[in-house]
């Protein structure tokens, strides 16, 4: 019993002198801080998403230049003219939805979901219109004799408008999905980060066109 009761006595002078030990340095310990994330995983996820876009389509963009750069005549002899007023046109719709998409975004931000279903319907409507006429150029050509078999020109060109279109078409069903959640009210003003994602890849399409509207179509 005596030596339970010295054990006893060791413990607690023990913990006393743990409670009463100066802190980290000699003094308090520092203090725990707490930080906050920059952004969303999501967020973080398009944007090395859009880097891999950026450096595909680059690679693209610099196989068309080196073709261009390389032939004596551009286009070759007896393949049709592209429509470069039309698409020109056509244009402007896709980057008014460039427009839409950023008020889209700011409506979400301030829980407004009247006006986020409205500016994303607009949104998709301005796509939409973007890939018809695109498809009604392609129909065109076609028909004039420009397909992909044709010469470099035409593969070249299908090839890369057509990697475009492919990528406004994905936009524009997330932008469906976006648009659909949105009706069923799934969006409030803390939580909108579909919204947010939906609105940067929709824009890195958009802000990719011009440069290929300029390259193939007026280089």
């Amino acid at each position: 019993m005596a030596q339970i009761s010295i054990a006893k006595r060791l413990d607690e002078t023990l913990v006393e002198m743990d409670r009463e030990r100066p802190g980290f340095g000699g003094g308090e310990p520092p203090p725990v801080l707490q930080q906050t994330p920059i952004g969303s995983n999501a967020w973080l996820a398009i944007w090395m998403f859009l880097g891999a876009e950026a450096m595909f389509f680059a690679g693209l963009m610099g196989a068309y230049i080196v073709f261009r750069v390389g032939a004596a005549v551009w286009p070759p002899p007896f393949q049709p003219r592209l429509p470069v007023g039309v698409t020109g046109v056509n244009t402007m719709f896709l980057l008014a939805s460039a427009v839409t998409i950023r008020v889209a975004l700011r409506s979400a931000r301030r829980g407004d979901g009247t006006q986020l279903i409205r500016w994303l319907g607009l949104t998709g409507l301005l796509g939409a219109i973007f890939l018809a006429v695109q498809g009604y150029e392609w129909i065109e050509l076609i028909q004039f004799g420009l397909t992909v078999s044709s010469s470099v020109y035409g593969g070249l060109f299908y090839t890369l408008i057509g990697f475009h279109a492919l990528h406004v078409f994905g936009a524009l069903v997330w932008l469906m999905v976006v648009f659909v959640l949105a009706r069923r009210g799934h969006y409030a003003k803390d939580h909108y980060v579909g919204v947010q994602t939906c609105a940067m890849y929709w824009t890195f399409v958009v802000a990719l066109w011009p440069a290929l509207y300029g390259l193939v179509y007026l280089y």
